[in-house]
């Protein structure tokens, strides 16, 4: 069985630089000499003394998780399931809001690497973005190889186990529907091109409309910041570009919210004229006028789902659950007009 003297051999530098990268050290060691580390432990499959690192590691009660943004009624939800589970599990959770910049999302990782915790939760969208996917997928490998846990919410490339949405079913689910009012001219407000989220949302939706023989041009898609002011500028340049659209589909509810402001201040009626539809089933939906239709996930369930793997016994491969998507038809969404 290696050691870590091995590990420092092979890689060629010292145990104790070896031993910084293994055990996730918060003083810094260079790029290149973390990947000899690193190709080094996969090499050898060096496995850390457990009992060792138990005793070094005094704060194994604290879990990190990621978020693009807590204060997003999404993000809230997902928190909600997550601290549930933790809190059962005796754990203090450090939660770090990355506001979708991938930089600071790998800085947070290196954080609580550096902070030993427990777990390391993404409960976020995955990029599209290789170099990114890369460096992160590098740093949570080294993370796991000291015994760290990571889980993830949403389609991510990375090391670890995942509980996903199930996005692609529930943009099929609006497609559907949308088609069986009459729609046909249809507009996307959708949020960032780079969020795997938004992919999987749309190519749901594409394919229920060309199975229905109405394919979404991109002409009628309009890229945005994932929010409601992104959903309100989105939607009216919709409307300006495409004459006769006959109903918007807002890739997740903040946005819904924007497109119905906006098209309030234009005195055009919903659903007489267009329709709105959103994503996620926030408790904001129910509450606007008028109702939101939307795609309703079980988001609370998702990060407790998330976190109960994240806390679990470990398997011997990467884990992946999906938890089902319901529509949920309200007075937002009615019949093409005439």
């Amino acid at each position: 069985m290696a050691t870590l003297a091995d590990v420092a051999r092979r890689a060629g530098v010292s145990p104790a630089t070896a031993s910084r990268v293994i055990n996730g050290s918060s003083k810094p060691v260079a790029d290149k000499l973390r990947e000899r580390v690193l190709r080094a432990v996969a090499e050898l499959r060096y496995v850390p003394n457990a009992h060792a690192q138990l005793l070094a590691r005094p704060q194994r009660s604290v879990v990190g998780v990621v978020v693009h943004d807590v204060s997003d009624p999404y993000f809230a939800e997902l928190t909600r399931g997550l601290q549930r589970v933790a809190t059962d599990h005796g754990r203090l959770v450090i939660i770090c809001n990355s506001y979708r910049d991938p930089e600071r999302e790998l800085e947070y990782v290196e954080m609580l690497r550096a902070q030993q915790v427990a777990a390391i939760v993404l409960a976020g969208s995955g990029y599209h973005d290789v170099t990114f996917t890369a460096r992160l997928a590098e740093k949570l490998a080294a993370y796991q190889v000291t015994g760290g846990r990571v889980a993830v919410v949403g389609r991510h490339e990375h090391p670890g186990d995942a509980v996903m949405p199930a996005n692609t079913d529930g943009g099929r689910l609006l497609g559907a529907e949308l088609l069986r009012q009459g729609h046909t001219r249809i507009g996307v407000v959708a949020g960032p091109r780079v969020l795997t989220t938004i992919t999987d949302r749309l190519d749901g939706l594409r394919a229920a409309l060309a199975d229905g023989g109405h394919p979404l041009p991109e002409e009628r898609i309009r890229y945005a910041d994932f929010d409601r002011d992104g959903g309100a500028r989105a939607a009216g340049e919709l409307l300006d570009a495409v004459p006769g659209l006959t109903a918007l589909v807002a890739l997740n509810d903040s946005m819904a919210v924007g497109a119905l402001t906006l098209l309030r201040a234009r005195d055009v009626p919903v659903p007489g004229r267009v329709s709105v539809v959103g994503f996620d089933d926030m408790p904001v939906a129910a509450d606007v006028t008028p109702a939101l239709t939307t795609v309703r996930l079980p988001l609370v369930e998702l990060g407790a789902r998330a976190m109960t793997l994240a806390l679990g016994p470990a398997a011997d491969r990467s884990r992946v659950e999906v938890l089902p998507a319901t529509l949920v038809v309200r007075d937002s969404l009615g019949p093409a007009p005439a």
